[in-house]
């Protein structure tokens, strides 16, 4: 009984808002679909990272075995892969370290459009939903008033209060879908940000094998 009383409450809200309740439950239905999209696709690409990385990528660089590093590289699909093969084939080449380090912020750059892709969205269809919450409310603001001007004096008050409290329930619920979707752009920005980190990380790696392997002959010498 309370989860139907719960429901009915809902939907009657949702029905006293006026007609820009739906364009807003269309944003927020939006915001949401993109919000899911965006976690399993950066929750994808982690995983994929972590195993091209970890299990294939990183130990045939620990073994200085570059052309084993390449190929595992090359045969997987994961952003990580993208960035260090583009410097792991300029070290193949003998190119200077500065070669390399450009390289993979070119593989970067290529690869960030993708992790970033639809999430600014967000804080786009947060605003809309808020600034259309605001809309609804003065719009019915005004046709309230309007019908109070024509309405029985005696009337009046309660009519006005009745009508200003259906008027507010636009921005209500503008604001319910606003502050969802700017958390859920926050906690994917973070996440973009730390798989970019740890793009920042592998690159960093490299160089330093890259930086030991030149100054082990050195020191040899």
């Amino acid at each position: 009984m309370e989860n139907y009383t719960m429901l009915d409450t809902v939907i009657r809200f949702f029905q006293e808002g006026g007609p820009f309740m739906y364009p807003i439950a269309i944003v927020l239905a939006l915001g949401l679909a993109i919000t899911l999209e965006r976690f399993l696709y950066l929750g994808a690409v982690r995983r994929r990272n972590r195993v091209a990385f970890e299990r294939g990528i990183l130990p045939a660089l620990q073994k200085r075995d570059y052309q084993r590093a390449m190929k595992a590289a090359s045969s997987s699909d994961s952003a990580i892969a993208s960035v260090l093969g583009a410097g792991i084939a300029r070290l193949i080449n003998n190119c200077r370290r500065e070669d390399i380090e450009y390289a993979m912020e070119e593989g970067l750059m290529e690869v960030l459009p993708r992790l970033e892709k639809r999430t600014q969205y967000l804080a786009t269809l947060a605003n809309i939903a808020t600034l259309l919450g605001l809309l609804g409310t003065i719009i019915g603001l005004i046709a309230a008033f309007t019908a109070v001007a024509a309405a029985d004096p005696a009337q009046k008050a309660s009519l006005l209060s009745e009508s200003i409290s259906v008027a507010m329930n636009t921005t209500a619920f503008g604001l319910m879908s606003a502050i969802p979707l700017l958390l859920f752009h926050a906690v994917l920005q973070t996440r973009t940000n730390e798989i970019v980190d740890s793009f920042e990380m592998a690159g960093v790696k490299l160089l330093n094998m890259v930086s030991e392997s030149a100054n082990r002959p050195a020191a040899a010498a």
